[in-house]
């Protein structure tokens, strides 16, 4: 299974691409959209759309998975952070695919163990998992982790369904 990671953000959204094989993970590869902070907010959106939009295009992930926005005292800026994770969202459901979304906290337990890990902890465990891989960035090794944490939760509930199929059957 092939699974792009997505971490939002409106100057430079993450994205990072696994493949799963069994207990397996390889790294495909990863890196960052950005738009221009000088132009306008749509016009800042739709290049976000159309870098992620190539991304699948090239990489045709299977699965695919997104962050969810934390809300800060900046009411203005978690608006516009919302906006960017709308395009997250909407790219893959273009391509056909649900979308997990993902507690920042829960991806962080996932990958490093503990739910408060420093964006260091999580690149230095994405790391690990994926040895050799050239991460583009703090944002593509955080997408990299929300794949890892996606391919994590779905072989779990995988295994819970053989059981319980086990288990009727």
């Amino acid at each position: 299974m092939r699974v792009i990671g997505i971490d939002p953000g409106l100057r430079n959204l993450g994205w990072g691409v696994i493949d799963v094989h069994g207990a397996r993970i390889s790294h495909v590869a990863n890196g960052i959209c950005h738009s221009d902070s000088g132009t306008d907010l749509a016009r800042r959106l739709a290049a976000l759309h159309a870098q992620l939009t190539e991304v699948f295009r090239l990489h045709a992930p299977e699965a695919a998975a997104v962050e969810h926005t934390f809300v800060n005292k900046d009411a203005v800026a978690t608006l516009k952070l919302g906006q960017a994770r709308g395009i997250a969202l909407l790219v893959p459901a273009q391509f056909g695919l649900e979308v997990g979304e993902y507690a920042p906290n829960a991806v962080k337990k996932t990958v490093v163990g503990v739910g408060h890990a420093a964006k260091v902890q999580i690149d230095h465990m994405v790391r690990l998992h994926l040895p050799g891989a050239r991460i583009a960035g703090a944002d593509a090794a955080d997408a990299l982790a929300i794949a890892i944490c996606h391919a994590h939760h779905c072989q779990s509930a995988g295994r819970l369904q053989d059981a319980l199929r086990r288990a009727a059957g």
